[in-house]
């Protein structure tokens, strides 16, 4: 075999390539890097080069995450990946940003590059489409069953989603919760970025656990018939649900939760709806949600910039919007994403830093206009390039303290997935 041979997937069968189509593959990597999609990540196209590299140079030899760690992020010797998940996160933000160029700017490329989970080595599969038969027209009475089979199957489907929701974020806050009252050993001293150890300092030494509360908005209606928000309208009597909650929360404490075990320190998870002033004078506080669902924030100081509203006119009526209270020149006097009638492609986030009802403690807002703004505010916060960006934003070096601020992000979506956040104003 010769050593310059690559890895090509055919269909379902992995054959050996000869050399000569090593610079088609690299041609295809390289398509990637300056792709929309990966070219604000330099740590995700450094990852991408240094894996395209072993693979082509290596083909059948399994690409290690301590090797990853320790030669393309710089971790120390001692590096664990059984208790660090660095890598598999950053893994795994490189498959979603390889998946979003396949399914826009690079959705003719001769050559698509797949990372398979569960694996650190590069595919390389020549794009082969198959025309389908066109299928021969069906009855009348046959159009209907099949349309009705269709809607049953969907409302089914909505359903088991939502019921598999609910069940995910109990086990999730159970766990969480559970934390703090088993004796779990300390996890092993690790190279915690620098980013992430200055902008969480204040949270993680604390003398109790931060307070990680999730919006849970009062629905009336059932999944199966259809739910909406409650309004004042609402009859009393109806019933309310408030054991719901966003695919982006459930995300979000789950990053949350990442962030505090590398730091050696653990969080109390809470629903809104449970949430109360005594909670609030006891501990610093992580909100997970805005004001529209997430009514808890109403009760304590808010942040004084950009405010969650809706638009009371215009042809976006009833529309969430983040309000900019002070505009300074060149921005708009509120903040909007895509209408709720269109595919949900640009959202608008907050991330607000205050001091909390005693002096001594924090109070941190993670939201957006919609669920998937509010899971990349936390994303924002929890990965080490996001957080030096913004940390270099409001003049923070080295260990300094992190003061006050409010910053909003411009959030780009695709499939319901948030794949760029860039800071569009800054208050601090």
């Amino acid at each position: 075999m010769q050593r310059d041979a690559a890895l090509v997937t055919l269909g379902h069968m992995s054959v050996t390539a000869p050399a000569p189509n090593r610079q088609l593959h690299l041609a295809a990597i390289e398509r990637l890097v300056k792709s929309q999609a990966l070219h604000s990540s330099e740590a995700l196209c450094k990852l991408l080069r240094y894996l395209a590299d072993q693979s082509l140079q290596n083909p059948g030899t399994s690409i290690k995450e301590y090797q990853i760690a320790t030669e393309v992020f710089g971790r120390p010797a001692d590096f664990d990946p059984h208790s660090d998940s660095a890598i598999r996160v950053q893994a795994g933000r490189l498959r979603v940003k390889m998946a979003d160029y396949y399914a826009t700017e690079g959705s003719t490329d001769p050559i698509v590059v797949e990372l398979p989970k569960g694996s650190y080595t590069l595919a390389f599969r020549l794009r082969q489409e198959t025309p389908k038969a066109p299928e021969p027209p069906l009855p009348t009475h046959a159009k209907q069953g099949k349309r009705q089979s269709l809607l049953l199957n969907w409302a089914t489907s909505v359903v088991a989603l939502s019921i598999l929701l609910a069940a995910g974020v109990a086990a999730l806050v159970v766990r969480l919760e559970s934390k703090g009252h088993a004796n779990v050993p300390p996890v092993a001293t690790r190279d915690v970025p620098p980013s992430i150890r200055t902008f969480w300092k204040a949270f993680a030494s604390g003398p109790q656990e931060p307070s990680v509360v999730f919006s849970n908005a009062a629905f009336v209606g059932r999944p199966e018939t259809g739910m909406r928000y409650r309004n004042p309208e609402d009859k009393p009597s109806s019933p309310i649900f408030d054991h719901y909650t966003g695919v982006g929360e459930v995300i979000a404490v789950h990053e949350l939760d990442h962030v505090f075990h590398l730091l050696n320190s653990e969080v109390r998870v809470k629903r809104g709806s449970l949430f109360s002033l005594d909670d609030a004078k006891s501990s610093n506080l992580i909100f997970v949600g805005s004001p529209a669902e997430n009514l808890s924030l109403r009760d304590i100081p808010m942040n004084q910039q950009f405010v969650f509203r809706r638009l009371e006119g215009g042809p976006r009526k009833g529309d969430l919007a983040l309000s900019n209270l002070h505009p300074k020149n060149g921005e708009p006097a509120y903040f909007i994403g895509s209408p709720a009638t269109a595919a949900l492609t640009d959202d608008y986030a907050v991330i607000a830093l205050m001091r909390g009802m005693h002096p001594s403690e924090s109070v941190l807002i993670l939201a957006g206009t919609t669920t998937i703004g509010t899971q990349a505010a936390v994303e924002y916060v929890c990965h080490e390039d996001s957080l030096a960006k913004l940390l270099a934003r409001l003049g923070v070096a080295g260990s300094s303290e992190v003061g006050p601020f409010e910053v909003v992000l411009h959030v780009k979506v695709t499939r319901g997935v948030p794949i760029e956040s860039e800071m569009v104003a800054v208050r601090n």
